[in-house]
């Protein structure tokens, strides 16, 4: 049916992560383990704002970092990140510096949060893609044993510009056939519970977004154009939450600030 008010606006690729940071904050699974659980935030650009909205302060997001994207020629880049900041565990809302995350896989129970930011998006199947290079799996085999062993909710935040043409499922399918021809890293494909920009929209306004539109140059590459819909008062606070997260600079001024 048409709602009251529509509302179109583009996001960049940096501004979409501050936005569905704040939705991972707004979760209900999310929520509940902060005041009575364990999340686990695994490092990732993208997680860096979670955290960062989780401790209601700045972090160092440039150490908060392990695989990443580069733009060819330009290998200095990849020196201003690094994996410094450990994966961050809260218990009950606080930060518990001593904790081993490797340890706390016997202690996590049902409603307990992994935090994990994907490679690959899916949206309209709700599967996500992690790229793999570690024979072990990296982070994303230590977890999801216990995620479906244990019941743990798996969140997984990630910026619409990560949408995959064709099916993630044939894609992964693909490079495990490639065995040992295969060079580069594989494909993990799961169910995950996703928050895009569309979903910080509704999560924290209450109003229905769609992705119209994609893509922009001169800083704004990876952009999406969205259209929010609902009543009145909840189009004038996605207007409100879009105004708080214009200007949010890329990972590159971020380092140069």
């Amino acid at each position: 049916m048409p709602a009251d008010a529509y509302f179109t606006f583009s996001l960049t690729v940096a501004e979409g992560k501050r936005l569905l940071a704040r939705g991972v904050v707004a979760l209900p699974c999310v929520r509940r383990a902060m005041a009575q659980g364990i999340v686990i935030v695994t490092r990732s650009t993208t997680a860096g704002y979670v955290l960062e909205e989780l401790l209601g302060r700045e972090v160092d997001r440039l150490s908060f970092v392990t695989g990443n994207t580069l733009p060819s020629g330009h290998p200095e880049r990849a020196k201003l990140m690094s994996a410094d900041i450990p994966e961050m565990v809260f218990r009950n809302g606080e930060v518990d510096e001593d904790a081993d995350p490797d340890a706390l896989l016997d202690e996590l129970k049902a409603g307990d949060v992994i935090v994990k930011s994907p490679n690959a998006l899916d949206y309209r199947r709700g599967l996500v893609g992690y790229l793999i290079g570690a024979s072990t799996g990296g982070t994303t085999g230590r977890y999801l044993g216990p995620v479906h062993g244990r019941h743990l909710q798996f969140v997984a935040p990630c910026g619409l510009e990560k949408q995959v043409a064709g099916d993630l499922i044939e894609a992964s399918a693909m490079l495990m056939h490639a065995g040992e021809r295969l060079r580069g890293p594989s494909l993990w494909v799961t169910p995950a519970e996703i928050v895009t920009e569309l979903d910080a929209i509704r999560l924290l306004t209450g109003a229905q977004a769609t992705q119209i539109a994609a893509g922009g140059v001169m800083g704004a590459e990876g952009a999406v154009w969205i259209t929010a819909c609902g009543t009145a008062e909840q189009i004038d606070a996605v207007g409100a939450l879009i105004d708080d997260v214009r200007g949010e600079p890329d990972l590159l001024e971020y380092a140069q600030r």
